[in-house]
């Protein structure tokens, strides 16, 4: 009989191309996957990897079993989910990542809100985008906070995962408390003269966004810095050193010194909670994900 655990790793091998980076990624050693998928071998009564003295790859029997594993783990998920439901009270762990601003953002209305539910524990972590898919497709995580800033709906499924709009994430300018434009209603960049501008650095999803705003209303500035992470430039921006445009969702429930105006041109980004779309027939996942919605719903 073939092991819904030893399926997983094969899984996760495929995905992450090296027994190496799946060890990684599942927080085992090497040897230790290495073994596992031996094992799996032995249950299937065929090789599943080519081995060489320096890489692996799949055989064709295993990117056949690994196709199966990928129905046998969603099969086993929803029987798990459906018992769980059986219950009818939400109960157990669940793991969100999210990349940082939508942690502080989210976190505490959630965090508020989930004191009803005494048997349900939350675990919820940082993490780049790539990886809380990842962590979400291994069944590592649950739910995934992650944004998009391509203007373009997304699939409500795609790759195997459920993707749950939250909220439009809108860029404002942030100034220091106090500024001229403050109370004057939307403001244009291209009217702004003079102001040391506090970028990210090239590359990050916010510096192309600004850059497409200034781009669009042939602005230039003269003054340019740049940093890395929102935190370090609006804290720039808190003690007069200059502007910036930012998420609003980056100075939400924030202890900021800053005042923040509204933009003309608009722009920003879309962030939605993914999740495997078995799990959410546990009470417990479909729980947190309503209050994830309400908690962004409170943000618009």
């Amino acid at each position: 009989m073939l092991d819904p655990r030893r399926l997983r790793l094969l899984r996760e091998f495929a995905h992450r191309g090296s027994i190496a980076a799946a060890a990684d990624a599942l927080g085992y050693t090497a040897s230790a996957v290495s073994q596992q998928l031996v094992a799996l071998e032995r249950e299937a009564g065929l090789a599943l990897l080519d081995r060489t003295a320096r890489s692996a790859t799949l055989t064709d029997a295993g990117r056949r079993l690994v196709e199966h594993a990928g129905v046998i783990l969603t099969a086993i998920e929803a029987a798990e989910s459906d018992l769980a439901a059986q219950s009818g009270t939400p109960s157990g762990k669940v793991v969100v990542t999210a990349y940082p601003t939508a942690a502080v953002a989210l976190a505490p209305p959630v965090a508020h809100r989930l004191r009803r539910h005494k048997a349900l524990t939350l675990k919820l972590r940082q993490a780049a985008q790539e990886e809380s898919l990842d962590q979400v497709r291994s069944a590592e995580a649950d739910i995934a906070l992650v944004d998009d800033w391509s203007g373009i709906e997304r699939a409500s499924v795609s790759g195997g995962l459920s993707w749950q709009f939250l909220c439009h994430d809108p860029l404002v300018l942030v100034v220091p408390v106090g500024h001229p434009l403050v109370g004057k209603g939307p403001v244009r960049l291209s009217d702004l003269e003079d102001e040391s501008w506090i970028m990210g650095l090239e590359g990050e999803q916010s510096r192309m966004a600004l850059d497409r705003l200034l781009l669009g209303e042939g602005k230039n500035p003269h003054t340019r810095w740049e940093f890395e992470g929102l935190d370090t430039m609006i804290t720039l921006v808190a003690r007069g050193l200059g502007i910036t445009v930012a998420p609003r969702m980056s100075v939400v429930d924030r202890h900021y010194h800053v005042d923040v105006c509204e933009l003309v041109t608009r722009g920003g980004r879309d962030v939605y909670a993914v999740y495997r779309t078995a799990s959410t027939q546990r009470p417990a996942v479909a729980v947190v994900l309503d209050l994830l919605v309400a908690a962004a719903n409170k943000l618009n």
